[in-house]
């Protein structure tokens, strides 16, 4: 396992990070684990090296805290693990149950300690960028939870790049702590936050970890898993002609490597430049294994190429875009990846 410092901190982390969303309760949705199935991939994922686990209050409504959390309990050492989690979507009823307003921050910290079963935890992110309360509300919040030592550090996920500048000039103009780590999308068929985002991260000193590396599963070749079939968020974000192509792009590369379209994929956002982590949400210890084995999996430029040809500027994928996202147009293969002999069979609904 390779370990990195995360942004301009002091904290070490595994560059894989285990992302827990499919840990908590079938009733939430038919493709989570419960903690029977659950407890095999996150030991795996320990005995290979990786500290670093990513979860949320909104997983499974706050099951996914509670399963996480008990595996840990019997199987873990707490202080050998990097544990983050995140605010910000409903949970429960009532007005003031979702959002970062300082009420709903200072509840849901504390809830979420209890369901891990924790004193702290390591890494309090904020899930995306709420528009509807001051800044300055939200981050004295998490400056208090730093202060208090409920969470020993803060990051963000998932906004515009000129929010997060909003964020570090608030930080700034109030002396209160500022993120250390920024949570955003990137993969083959996704990046839009190279243009901004990523140039700015490194500029202020973020470490940035990257989830959905397969496009949520599309670029894995297994269209036809369960998520894929129920998941109403892979047709919105990944449904267009373009990145079809690029899943077969994917494919191409992978078999002329002789290697999994998924590894290939992981391959590419590792090494990224931007990139200090990437999420794995493993379905199998098989599925672990090869985001390890994409550590090592070095891309010539001819393959990069193939990989890269398709994608053209799109929308970005975020709370105020969906539905409205406009369909792209690729470039045509060139060299040996031109040749019928490689082309994937379709079989995407």
């Amino acid at each position: 396992m390779e370990y990195i410092k995360l942004g301009h901190s002091g904290l070490q982390v595994s560059r894989l990070c285990l992302g827990t969303m499919n840990m908590g309760s079938k009733s939430w949705k038919p493709w989570i684990f419960d903690e029977a199935q659950s407890e095999p991939i996150i030991r795996h994922a320990l005995e290979n090296g990786i500290n670093f686990i990513d979860l949320a209050d909104f997983y499974s409504s706050g099951a996914g805290e509670q399963v996480v959390g008990r595996v840990i309990k019997r199987i873990a050492q707490r202080d050998e693990l990097v544990l983050t989690t995140k605010v910000g979507y409903p949970l429960g009823g009532g007005q003031n149950n979702q959002g970062h307003s300082r009420k709903h921050i200072l509840d849901s910290i504390d809830g979420s300690l209890r369901r891990l079963g924790t004193d702290y935890v390591d890494i309090y992110m904020l899930h995306y960028f709420d528009v509807n309360t001051p800044i300055e509300e939200t981050w004295e919040a998490m400056n208090s939870i730093v202060r208090s030592g409920k969470a020993r550090y803060v990051g963000v996920s998932t906004m515009y790049c000129w929010q997060l500048a909003k964020i570090l000039w608030c930080c700034e103009r109030n002396g209160f702590v500022k993120p250390i780590n920024m949570q955003l999308q990137l993969n083959c068929a996704y990046r839009e936050e190279e243009r901004e985002m990523l140039p700015f991260c490194r500029d202020q000193g973020l470490g940035v970890s990257v989830f959905s590396p397969l496009a949520r599963g599309l670029l894995s070749g297994d269209a036809q898993s369960i998520r894929n079939q129920t998941d109403f968020f892979t047709r919105e974000m990944y449904a267009d002609e373009t990145s079809l192509q690029i899943a077969e792009s994917v494919g191409r590369v992978a078999a002329a490597r002789g290697l999994s379209s998924a590894q290939i994929a992981q391959a590419w956002v590792l090494s990224h430049p931007g990139v200090d982590s990437m999420l794995v949400g493993a379905d199998s210890v098989a599925q672990l294994d090869s985001a390890i084995a994409a550590l090592d999996t070095p891309l010539d430029s001819e393959e990069r190429f193939e990989l890269e040809r398709n994608y053209t500027p799109c929308d970005l994928i975020n709370d105020y875009t969906a539905g409205k996202r406009i369909a792209r147009h690729s470039r045509p293969a060139r060299t040996v990846f031109a040749d019928s002999d490689l082309q994937p069979e379709r079989n995407i609904a």
